[in-house]
């Protein structure tokens, strides 16, 4: 069970399976204090997440975290899959202590990415069927049929985190300093605010020395500290272009660019092609696909 106070949503269990045959999304744009996990059984439609508008179909699976706010716009009658699941809950079932605070991190810095969440070929795959065995088990009364249940979700869950971690440094693992993951979970936080994000503010936060600071970074990662936070914003910027209908100026303004000269040069510098070129060509080879 759930209550919804001022648009945001309270799970009052340690995780709820929930699955919507509609034609239209049963809930305005909203927030939520858990974690939910979005597989689309059938249907299209659009879905608003933070203010970017992008479309999904059978198949899609999405993360939404305590952080987000979004919405649906049903076009054709959609199945959907929800698992929605606390923190805690990943402390106590998921996996052991130090792997939990990964996952944890994993799963809490999502909330900067929009769109399906599955990169990984053979997990495309792997997904709906563990969703229909979840369907079929959970109304089982037998004891042993609510934990295999509850084991299912926990694979969907590694699942998503498997994905997700294809957007963090290559070098991170279970077994990461937790330092460097804070470090992350930092620059993530505030990537709109380009001040923050100056070695000068990131080692007086960690009380770790300037100098220190590449180092370290270039250590745990594998990447350059001031790569790391480019390829990250523009990787950003680069789901704002495809997901959104924002101006360039908008995006430029949202991530704190002085104008927006300064996002095009970068963006053209680091990507080889203009904010407005890569958003033409990508959706003209959308609509070719």
């Amino acid at each position: 069970m759930y209550f919804c106070d001022m648009k945001k949503m309270n799970l009052l269990q340690p995780y709820e399976i929930v699955y919507l045959n509609t034609n239209k999304c049963p809930l305005d744009q909203h927030g939520h204090s858990f974690f939910e996990l979005l597989y689309i059984l059938s249907g299209t439609g659009t879905q608003d997440v933070n203010g970017n508008v992008f479309r999904y179909c059978k198949g899609d699976f999405y993360l939404i975290t305590p952080k987000d706010h979004h919405s649906f716009e049903v076009e054709t009658k959609t199945e959907f899959f929800i698992v929605r699941f606390h923190e805690n809950y990943i402390n106590a079932n998921v996996l052991s202590s130090e792997s939990a605070k990964r996952l944890k991190f994993i799963l809490s810095n999502a909330d900067k990415y929009c769109g399906c969440i599955l990169r990984n070929k053979a997990d495309i795959q792997l997904v709906r069927p563990i969703i229909e065995a979840i369907l079929s088990e959970k109304e089982k009364a037998d004891l042993y049929d609510k934990e295999f249940v509850r084991q299912l979700i926990n694979t969907l869950i590694i699942i998503a985190a498997r994905n997700l971690t294809l957007s963090l440094p290559e070098m991170l693992n279970n077994y990461s300093d937790a330092r460097i993951m804070e470090i992350i979970h930092y620059i993530h936080f505030n990537i709109y605010n380009p001040e923050k994000l100056i070695a000068k503010e990131i080692s007086s936060s960690f009380k770790i020395s300037e100098l220190y600071l590449g180092r370290y970074f270039k250590k745990h990662t594998g990447v350059l500290l001031q790569q790391y936070i480019i390829n990250y914003r523009l990787n950003m910027i680069e789901n704002r272009l495809l997901y959104s209908d924002m101006r360039i100026n908008e995006i430029a303004n949202e991530f704190g660019f002085t104008d927006e000269s300064h996002l095009y040069k970068l963006f053209k510098k680091y990507r080889g092609i203009s904010p407005g070129n890569f958003r033409s060509a990508q959706n003209k080879k959308g609509s070719i696909d």
